[in-house]
């Protein structure tokens, strides 16, 4: 409402700027009194002549006598000439009526009056959307509702700078719209404000983790180590602290977090076997376990010899079950026999690793185009489905064709 009085005031003024010009004509001298001054002023020269002749001064006194009648009758306008009309003031009104027609068109054109009445429409629903929020049990919101409740939080945030929980709830959100700048900022703000509240240094600590600069990580790993003095068991630490440690190169340190996550988590726990096969992928990334499998290979002479140069070897490692391969490996074409070894460096996916299988089945295909999929004319061989350990040793013959 005081938006709008603003509104009509700021458009009664520009209304009053186009007419009171127009409206406040100049003040004239009316012909009455200008008749009326030039008669007394003639009179008045009468006069003077008088006293002049009578001094003498004046000889010819009808001759100025005349002079000055001939001046009276060119000084007073005739009667008849046409008088002015005074201007119409309802022509004014389509000027005010254009002026304020332009105005208001701009406004909605160019003030944004739409995202106004979003913005007033969030207002409204901020009590509803942080109650669904807070609890578990009422709808969750929706990616759409997400973002209102942060533009919401933004504007209350305005008027209380110093909620800490409103802080933390935005860096939430920003979190979860991928937000990064939003989400730092955000949780820069509640550490500042509480920098010794665990679930805000927590958060501060994974946006950092999350972030692509380097000296974010570094921060956040240096906030880590701190709050893991003060509770070395708290599995978010260990868990955000294993992932930082990995993220940077350093699978030692993360290795460790992880370790000592498995003696605090419960045996029953579902997190162990994905903490294990993290282990697992830290250990082959560093260079820590050199489980291997040890795969030669054979091809007949005259086979080899009509292969182009082109062609490459692609050996493949399946658990035996599920066609998709645990671990590939390709390699320009050698000669024959050739020994391959294959570990967890060559896995296709961090949650299969090789040194994760009890059993395992060899594929050896000689791509004569480069392809990864196999081709009509194409040579291969497979092993028997062979159980795996560190020491295993398969042999292939290449002794098919790709119809």
């Amino acid at each position: 409402m005081a938006f709008w009085l603003i509104v009509l005031v700021l458009l009664i003024i520009a209304a009053a700027l186009l007419l009171v010009p127009v409206l406040r004509q100049p003040q004239r001298d009316l012909p009455e009194d200008r008749d009326r001054l030039n008669t007394r002023f003639y009179h008045q020269r009468l006069q003077e002549l008088e006293q002049d002749e009578e001094q003498g001064v004046v000889a010819e006194r009808q001759v100025m006598i005349e002079e000055l009648q001939q001046n009276l009758l060119s000084d007073v306008p005739d009667a008849q000439a046409a008088k002015p009309e005074p201007l119409n003031r309802w022509v004014l009104l389509p000027g005010v009526v254009i002026l304020v027609l332009i105005s208001v068109g701009f406004y909605l054109k160019t003030g944004g009056l739409a995202q106004v009445q979003g913005w007033n429409l969030v207002m409204s629903e901020m009590p509803s959307l942080r109650e669904r929020v807070m609890n578990e049990d009422k709808q969750p919101l929706t990616m759409e509702e997400i973002a209102r409740l942060g533009l919401g939080l933004r504007t209350e945030l305005q008027t209380d700078p110093r909620n800490v929980a409103d802080w933390v709830m935005l860096g939430r959100i920003g979190m979860a719209l991928n937000n990064a700048t939003t989400a730092t900022q955000a949780f820069s703000h509640a550490y500042q404000l509480a920098p010794n509240e665990p679930e805000v240094a927590l958060g501060y600590a994974e946006v950092l983790t999350r972030s692509n600069d380097p000296e974010d990580n570094k921060q956040a790993a240096d906030m880590l180590g701190n709050m893991m003095a003060r509770n070395h068991q708290d599995v978010r630490v260990l868990s955000l602290l294993a992932f930082n440690a990995f993220e940077q190169g350093d699978y030692k340190k993360a290795i460790g977090a992880w370790e000592m996550m498995l003696r605090v988590l419960p045996e029953n726990d579902s997190r162990r076997e994905v903490l294990k096969r993290s282990i697992e992928q830290a250990k082959a990334q560093s260079g820590e376990d050199n489980t291997q499998l040890s795969v030669t290979i054979n091809l007949p002479p005259d086979v080899e010899r009509q292969l182009p140069p082109t062609a490459v070897l692609v050996v493949s490692v399946t658990d035996g079950v599920a066609p998709i391969p645990v671990a590939v490996k390709q390699l320009p074409l050698g000669h024959f026999p050739v020994t391959v070894s294959l570990s967890d460096a060559n896995a296709m996916m961090p949650e299969r690793l090789l040194s994760a299988q009890k059993q395992v089945k060899v594929r050896a295909r000689i791509s004569r185009d480069g392809l990864a999929n196999p081709q009509p004319g194409d040579w291969f061989g497979e092993s028997a489905v062979m159980p795996y350990n560190k020491e295993s040793q398969i042999s292939v013959q290449i002794d098919h064709q790709v119809p």
